[in-house]
């Protein structure tokens, strides 16, 4: 009978080290106990094990190093930059390796993301499991390898030099998806809230983008309460009615309403925990576990939610509080049909054209664009093909190609825009991955792509945009974009193409 499988070296050229001073060998690791997570940038369950990790991190630091191997899905994540935006984005602390052409991946036999592989300190692999573990059994896991590695003198750990960046920004750092707020006598100056997803808060801005207000510490947790002392975790959507605005509190598993008068945060869905599949049967919205709610839209006190972390749509009745399943079964994939059987991938960004009762959702992981019909509860596919079709490819929507798009709105969609209901309306579309924005036009069924050699920049320093997470038609002739990787909001005139910075 065969020993444990001695573990690939990290000898290969191509790999970028972040997080150290020098790429490591096993031999810098022998007597610890080295935890492999291989992970890409866009996976939300490997977002959603970032927590255990550091569990681990912080119980067993002077016995186990945790090294993440980062190993692309889609082609923008071959890209260095976006690898060291990720890691400052989730506060990475451990050392990371890129490895854009997967070569480690190959070498370990992995087929999934995240897989996690247990490396002894003699060098040999002694487990190995794929998708998210239970937090409390991989720390009691750890406790009793731990126990039994001392107990035979196996572990003679060395400790590890560390060097993580500094993750940037200035007002905002990493902005999520931005929102006008109705308007509120005695308002008349349209205001706009933002999602500063690495500052831990929200922001309220007026509409030349002049900051106004933030709601939260600063310091992630989840904690109610008057605005400066509320805690949020990496909030990435917003939406506002008259009486309050809504967070997709991301990070906390949780949808919260902040009250426009007061300033009040309550917690309204969610645990703090991470949860499975939504139900399609109501159940209270404030005991019901969610997953990664990535975006959040409001209509006549209903809250729809994008579920990222379980593939759904979610609804929560504000009246009642009661919390349910809208589409997607909990399987991640690019199945249209009725809402109770589609299959999803990650939703990630809502609009709705409440009118016809359809809401549109960027599915991240399929690079599609996609409808929910509230009233005849079916999903169907506008744009994309699947879970590893993507590209930058314009044309017919059965032929073109986005990747990994987070956000999206209704296009013309200000006072005086023509959007009859029985018509998809036009579509503008943060295209994440590519770094641009995409039109999907309804009466000619084309995508295409505003490029950046056709804007005009008034910046004194001009910068392409970088990984956008939201966007917003102003109704004016103008777009508001989150261009999350440059820490800052746009304003592109859709009528001179001037692009400047508007919050930064």
């Amino acid at each position: 009978m065969f020993g444990p499988t001695r573990a690939p070296g990290f000898d290969h050229p191509g790999l970028t080290w972040f997080n150290v001073p020098a790429p490591l060998t096993l031999a810098d690791l022998r007597g610890r106990v080295t935890l492999l997570d291989f992970w890409t940038s866009g996976c939300i369950n490997c977002v959603q094990i970032l927590p255990t990790l550091r569990r681990i991190e912080d119980v067993f630091a002077d016995r186990v190093t945790i090294i993440g191997i980062h190993s692309p899905k889609f082609a923008a994540e071959q890209d260095p930059g976006m690898v060291a935006d990720t890691i400052a984005r989730h506060g990475i602390r451990h050392p990371v390796i890129h490895d854009p052409q997967r070569v480690l991946w190959e070498q370990y036999a992995i087929r999934a993301w995240p897989t996690l592989v247990v490396v002894a300190p003699d060098g040999r692999i002694v487990g190995q499991m794929s998708g998210e573990p239970d937090p409390d059994r991989m720390m009691q896991g750890f406790h009793d390898l731990l126990g039994t590695l001392a107990g035979r003198g196996q572990l003679s750990p060395t400790p590890i030099p560390l060097a993580t960046p500094d993750p940037g920004g200035g007002r905002l750092r990493f902005p999520g998806k931005i929102r006008p707020l109705p308007l509120v006598a005695p308002e008349t100056n349209r205001h706009w809230a933002i999602a500063d997803t690495g500052h831990n808060q929200i922001v309220l801005a007026d509409d030349s983008g002049q900051e106004l207000t933030r709601f939260g510490h600063g310091t992630a947790g989840l904690v109610d309460g008057p605005a400066h002392r509320a805690r949020f975790n990496a909030p990435q959507g917003v939406a506002a009615d008259a009486a309050a605005l809504y967070v997709a509190d991301t990070g906390n598993h949780a949808l919260r309403r902040i009250d426009r008068v007061t300033g009040i945060v309550t917690t309204i869905g969610g645990t703090g925990k991470r949860g499975d599949a939504l139900p399609f049967l109501a159940r209270d919205g404030e005991r019901t576990a969610l997953a990664s709610p990535w975006d959040v839209e409001i209509h006549r006190g209903f809250l729809m939610f994008a579920n990222a972390g379980t593939h759904q749509i979610g609804g929560l009745e504000l009246g009642r509080g009661q919390l349910r399943a809208l589409a997607g079964t909990g399987g991640e994939s690019l199945v249209d049909g009725p809402a109770e059987e589609a299959l999803l991938a990650q939703p990630s960004g809502l609009c709705l054209l409440a009118e016809a009762g359809h809401l549109y959702f960027a599915d991240a992981e399929s690079s599609a664009i996609r409808c929910l019909d509230l009233k005849a509860e079916t999903v169907t596919t506008l744009c994309g093909q699947g879970l590893f079709e993507f590209g930058l490819h314009d044309g017919p929507l059965a032929d073109a190609l986005l990747q990994h798009p987070l956000g999206l709105c209704l296009s013309g969609s200000g006072p005086e825009a023509d959007l009859t209901p029985d018509l998809m309306p036009d579509l503008m579309i943060a295209d994440t991955y590519n770094g641009t924005l995409r039109l999907l036009t309804r009466e000619d069924g084309l995508l295409t792509a505003l490029k950046d050699d056709t804007l005009v920049c008034t910046d004194a320093l001009c910068r392409p945009l970088r990984d956008p997470a939201g966007v917003w038609d102003a109704g004016d002739g103008r777009l508001l974009v989150s261009d999350s990787g440059n820490h800052r909001i746009v304003e592109i005139n859709l009528e001179t193409l001037i692009i400047r910075t508007w919050m930064e």
